[in-house]
């Protein structure tokens, strides 16, 4: 137990090394965009090898398919929820899952204050104290999409990290170690995840306090679901084993499609498709030797 939580700790801590890349490093969107899609690469390369091909080699195809499916749905269906609250841009280096005062705000800003002035009857200080109103309302929605913002962002990094982290803890049952593949996975995919939305996160004002803590938390949760993930299985059918393992890869895999790729390609251009490859060709090889 103690080594599955050690583990999930060095997974996890990738999140803190990107965090800090993000506060104290200035690097460019383009890059940004690259090493986030060599991430992508090698998760999908674990996600494909180290979970998905074991459980279907252990327990056949039913239980691989249903965890993936289930896997998936779920992380769907939390991935919504966290979305309408305002943490859709959360691995996003421009946005952090914030509103931008630059962006959004002050397009609405603009809107109201000409829809004000086109039906306002009285010249004068009646259209001023209009666009003054506007304004304010503007700003006070702005405040209250960054707050509400902020609770989904610590649901969404935590939704994100957390079956990595339990797959570690799973690919220690069994006796045969660690899987090298996927904490190396998951180590070198979260540092780009978490230079990307720190860097978006310092651009939408927070500080560098509630940034570390954000990700002193999500580290702490990633420790304690490698844990579970070793201890809950240990006396546990193959059939469960296999379906908590695809599980966990379909939730991976349905995050890096609907949040980091997205983010890759939208900074990075044409270049994500090679440097993907070379992620995957890389956690490949560490698999397979």
């Amino acid at each position: 137990m103690l080594e599955a939580a050690w583990w999930g700790f060095v997974g996890g801590a990738a999140l803190l090394v990107g965090a800090l890349l993000g506060l104290y490093v200035k690097v460019g969107l383009r890059v940004i965009g690259l090493v986030m899609a060599f991430g992508a690469g090698v998760l999908i390369s674990a996600v494909a090898f180290e979970l998905t091909e074991e459980a279907y080699q252990s327990a056949g195809g039913t239980a691989a398919a249903l965890g993936l499916a289930a896997g998936s749905l779920t992380f769907f269906a939390g991935d919504w929820l966290i979305d309408r609250k305002g943490g859709h841009r959360r691995k996003s280096p421009v946005h952090g899952g914030v509103r931008q005062p630059g962006l959004d705000a002050d397009v609405d800003s603009t809107k109201e204050a000409a829809k004000a002035r086109a039906s306002s009857e009285a010249p004068g200080q009646t259209q001023t104290k209009t666009r003054t109103k506007s304004r304010a309302k503007a700003s006070a929605t702005v405040s209250a999409a960054g707050a509400s913002s902020g609770l989904a962002l610590v649901l969404g990094a935590l939704l994100d990290g957390i079956p990595e982290s339990a797959a570690i803890g799973i690919s220690l049952l069994g006796g045969g170690g660690v899987g090298v593949a996927m904490v190396a996975a998951v180590f070198l995919s979260n540092i780009p995840e978490s230079m990307s939305a720190t860097t978006g996160l310092k651009a939408s004002g927070r500080s560098t306090a509630w940034i570390m803590g954000l990700w002193s938390l999500v580290v702490a949760a990633s420790t304690v679901a490698a844990v579970l993930g070793y201890a809950l299985l240990g006396g546990a059918s193959g059939e469960t084993v296999a379906f908590i393992q695809t599980f966990a890869a379909g939730a991976i895999l349905t995050m890096l499609a609907d949040t980091m790729m997205p983010e890759a390609v939208e900074h990075a251009g044409r270049l994500v498709g090679l440097l993907t490859v070379l992620g995957f060709a890389v956690a490949f090889f560490i698999s397979s030797a």
